[in-house]
């Protein structure tokens, strides 16, 4: 029987800020420890969300589409999913979406995750192109990000949550992807207008948290000159 009460995490947010983007667990990887999930590819290598399973990738070009599972990540989330109705959305901002969830839940001071399929007004999505070595800083990288918009879509809205306290390990607060019901727009979620639908809910208990302790390039890397936070939510 999977655990879903565990949130799997690969690599920190944190490391992403100096640039050490060299992909260190493979989509196979990320899979043995759930079927749902978001997260990044090499070299800031486009937005993944992995649901049922299947991780499609929005990349740079406006494309979405499935990775194999020997595809790389420095940082990905995944867990089995097991969610519950938690609320029903009509015509809602992001804002009082993100008030009533934490409302509903009472589940501010640990991790959970939102999944939300419905329909979105005014939706934007960002892409950040595909970097090489040697690669640059997170805020440079995003820098060259790409923005996708819809006025109207119907699709799923992948949420984590995480406690303020974790707040450079992973986003404090809601980190988001979406993915359009026809597999034609995607990416990390920027904004949108409303949402309409139902949101599922799920609590975890435990955070299983796996550092890249096999590259050298992060084990030798002193993090202590590097603006991790204003870095993370100004790429955010």
């Amino acid at each position: 029987m999977s655990d879903t009460k565990t949130l799997f995490q690969h690599g920190t947010l944190a490391l992403l800020v100096p640039g050490l983007l060299t992909g260190t667990a493979t989509m196979a990887d990320i899979l043995a420890h759930g079927d749902t999930g978001i997260g990044t590819g090499e070299g800031l290598d486009g937005e993944l969300i992995i649901l049922d399973g299947v991780v499609y990738q929005a990349d740079a070009n406006g494309q979405i589409n499935e990775v194999d599972a020997q595809f790389t990540t420095p940082f990905a989330n995944s867990h089995f999913a097991s969610y519950e109705p938690l609320v029903t959305v009509s015509d809602q901002s992001r804002a009082a979406l993100q008030a009533a969830i934490l409302t509903a839940s009472n589940s501010a001071n640990t991790f959970f995750s939102i999944r939300l399929h419905g329909i979105f007004k005014n939706v934007t999505t960002r892409v950040v192109k595909k970097s090489t070595k040697p690669y640059k800083t997170l805020a440079q990288t995003a820098a060259s990000q790409v923005v996708f918009h819809r006025d109207l879509v119907e699709g799923t809205l992948l949420s984590y949550y995480a406690p303020q306290i974790f707040d450079g390990a992973a986003v404090g607060g809601f980190h988001s992807h979406f993915l359009a019901d026809d597999h034609r727009f995607g990416g990390h979620l920027l904004s949108y207008e409303t949402a309409t639908g139902e949101v599922d809910f799920q609590q975890f208990d435990r955070l299983d948290q796996q550092l890249p302790t096999s590259d050298a390039a992060y084990m030798n890397h002193d993090f202590s000159a590097d603006d991790i936070l204003e870095s993370i939510h100004k790429s955010e």
